[in-house]
């Protein structure tokens, strides 16, 4: 069965070239031409990866994402637009994006992307089914997006979230460098992916704040170190 991608662009010309193109990729595309015809669909949770311009009538491609992100954590999010502001690259990643492109852009460069996130998703779901980790006083439910303190209480996680505190805790007490985290995590070693990141960083130290033995420190001009008890 062909990976199912929902695009939404309301530029016709781009849009159907585009299209046309993913298509002859190998993939089954849902060309919409504005927020309001996505946000009208019923679900989001067929697709495989979801392909959203920004400056879109009705409803913009920010909320729009947002929506999506209601809906499920684990789709593969690309935002390809002609806004190259950082604020605007930093706030998309930052709602749950994957990766942020600027137009005009080169569709090799596009499948490309759409192969390894759509890989990395394969990868994850195969990892996800049974991988439940005890990390100091919390256990972490990558499969239900959960972490969850000795006394129950129970924080939702996103799944970004889940996948960067799963990593730290496989290479727990051991250095890892700031340009590896980002490949292995993101896909790929960027400046703005690095500025999101860090974003998930703090978050995660607050997740983590009732156990003080955890901590994950940065290392100046190197990386990260999570330390945790074994």
């Amino acid at each position: 069965m062909k990976p199912k991608i929902l695009y939404v662009e309301d530029d016709e010309s781009l849009g159907l070239l585009t299209a046309d193109q993913l298509e002859d990729a190998g993939y089954d595309i849902q060309w919409l031409k504005s927020g309001t015809e996505a946000n009208g669909l019923k679900e989001f949770t067929s697709f495989d990866l979801v392909i959203l311009d920004i400056n879109l009538p009705g409803m913009n491609g920010f909320e729009l994402a947002s929506k999506i992100r209601t809906h499920s954590e684990a789709i593969p999010i690309l935002f390809l637009s002609a806004r190259s502001l950082s604020e605007d690259r930093i706030h998309g990643l930052q709602i749950g994006a994957d990766d942020y492109m600027i137009k005009p852009f080169q569709i090799k460069e596009l499948i490309l992307k759409i192969q390894i996130f759509l890989k990395r998703k394969a990868i994850q779901k195969e990892t996800d089914a049974s991988e439940v980790l005890q990390i100091g006083y919390y256990t972490l439910d990558k499969k239900n997006l959960s972490l969850i303190s000795s006394d129950g209480t129970m924080k939702r996680m996103t799944s970004k979230e889940a996948e960067l505190l799963n990593y730290f805790a496989r290479h727990a007490n051991q250095l890892i460098k700031r340009s590896q985290l980002l490949i292995d995590v993101w896909g790929n070693d960027d400046y703005f992916l690095g500025r999101s990141m860090d974003v998930f960083i703090s978050r995660l130290r607050k997740y983590l704040a009732d156990d003080a033995r955890i901590k994950i420190e940065a290392i100046h001009g190197v990386g990260f170190q999570f330390i945790c008890p074994e």
